[in-house]
């Protein structure tokens, strides 16, 4: 049975080879990218290949949490069921990295837009719908005043591994809400040092076939093995589910994580 699939950040590195798969095997996909032109390559690519299924374009800047909202207006306009959302878009290392809203990039990309835009778009999903985390192996205990943008983190990597924690552990303390109706939550982290762009900016290195990401993604999306995994961390490094960061296992620290993300959200509304 072809499904509806939600990826973000799908026009380069990871997003696309999943999409890539996806599309090949007959799914409807909502593509979403920041670049109208990238995105526009990224469908003629895609519908130059071999696929049978629909392709829908959406641009949104994940940092601008308005963006991010108005995103999920449209999808939800166009749409009135989504059985697959990818978090997939992230960033490590910009030259700017405060937002317009006042919070770090990373935090913002990696952390919140997420939340928001799968919050919005819950109505739209089934219980035996799934809600796809990129995680990362990177992992570090979430300052809240840091998520919040009332402390600045001078490292890229802190960021981006505080940014992924959290990450985590708000798709923990969702996955513990919804756990009589769904969907399905679950954190994957993809495999460390892939080729993506984050990875040559970020390390300077070329990084291992992007198909080890794309392959645990699409199973990830669609396989018997992930349809009962709500609220568990697969570590594509070691192949197999495991724990992650020991806070991502602390409910109430995953609910703090969850009412400061809310405060952010709330903040951000006209």
């Amino acid at each position: 049975m072809t499904k509806k699939i939600l990826i973000t950040g799908a026009t380069d590195g990871i997003g696309l080879e999943t999409a890539k798969r996806l599309y090949s095997e007959g799914h409807t996909l909502l593509l979403h990218g920041r670049n109208a032109e990238k995105l526009a390559t990224t469908e003629k690519t895609l519908a130059n290949g071999t696929g049978a299924g629909l392709i829908y374009t959406y641009k949104a800047d994940l940092s601008r949490l308005s963006e991010v909202d108005s995103l999920a207006n449209v999808i939800a306009k166009e749409h009135d069921q989504l059985d697959v959302i990818i978090n997939n878009a992230g960033v490590l290392r910009v030259p700017e990295t405060i937002t317009q809203d006042g919070l770090d990039v990373r935090f913002a990309v990696n952390t919140v837009a997420p939340y928001l835009l799968t919050k919005r778009l819950l109505p739209l999903m089934r219980p035996a719908s799934r809600v796809v985390n990129l995680s990362s192996a990177a992992q570090a205990p979430v300052e809240l005043d840091a998520l919040g943008g009332k402390k600045r983190l001078l490292e890229d990597m802190q960021a981006y591994a505080q940014s992924k924690l959290a990450l985590t552990m708000w798709n923990n303390a969702l996955a513990a809400s919804y756990s009589n109706e769904g969907p399905v939550f679950v954190a994957v982290n993809p495999g460390s040092l892939l080729a993506s762009k984050m990875v040559k900016e970020g390390f300077g290195i070329a990084g291992k076939s992007l198909s080890i990401g794309a392959d645990v993604l699409v199973r990830a999306a669609l396989s018997e093995e992930f349809a009962g995994a709500s609220g568990l961390y697969f570590d594509n490094d070691k192949g197999q589910f495991g724990p992650p960061h020991p806070d991502a296992l602390n409910g109430a620290k995953c609910a703090s994580i969850v009412a400061g993300i809310e405060e952010l959200v709330g903040r951000s509304k006209p």
